[in-house]
């Protein structure tokens, strides 16, 4: 059974993750959810405007009193910027699992930002929240995505839990880790 603590603060060398605040929505706009390339990667909608980025945040900040929403704002120390996000986009309770999506803006890409934060979410995922399994895929176009999953994840799956009794995309290359695997490698 998920061991349901909801968004906590996780420190890594280099990044705060935390919870969404209004406040973030400045840099949101500077440096990644306005950036179709950024957005489109992960095949989420782009938003121009402080209005429509102040909606969502009020959105995620609501969701926080749930105890099974898991949504963290990526903060680099060094500047107190918000430089991207990383979530589930899915809980599976029946099986103890989730889904992970991230991103990054484009001027945080190849500086190792995003294999720190993913691992960080793999060690909470496991140590903290008791899942069996966490899953993850990307578009096979983003190749990106791809390299991150295979450092990070690393096994490669040919099905996934949003696509049970039905056939995933073509266009899409799943990964799944679970909990012995996790153990085994640290």
């Amino acid at each position: 059974m998920i061991n349901h603590i909801g968004t906590n603060t996780i420190e890594t060398e280099r990044l705060l993750l935390r919870k969404f605040r209004i406040s973030d929505s400045t840099d949101m706009l500077k440096n990644w959810i306005a950036d179709e390339v950024v957005q489109g990667g992960y095949g989420e909608p782009v938003y121009q405007t402080y209005e429509e980025v102040a909606e969502l945040l009020d959105r995620w900040v609501k969701n926080y009193k749930n105890g099974n929403f898991y949504r963290w704002a990526i903060i680099l120390k060094e500047t107190n910027e918000n430089i991207g996000q990383i979530g589930f986009c899915r809980v599976y309770d029946k099986y103890d699992a989730v889904e992970i999506e991230y991103c990054l803006g484009q001027r945080f890409w190849g500086l190792g930002y995003a294999t720190e934060c993913v691992n960080a979410i793999i060690k909470y995922c496991f140590e903290s929240i008791k899942l069996n399994e966490i899953e993850a895929f990307h578009r096979k176009k983003n190749i990106r995505s791809g390299k991150l999953l295979t450092k990070t994840i690393k096994y490669r799956t040919n099905s996934a839990y949003r696509f049970i009794n039905k056939e995933p995309p073509d266009n899409y290359i799943f990964y799944k880790i679970d909990k012995d695997q996790y153990f085994k490698s640290v």
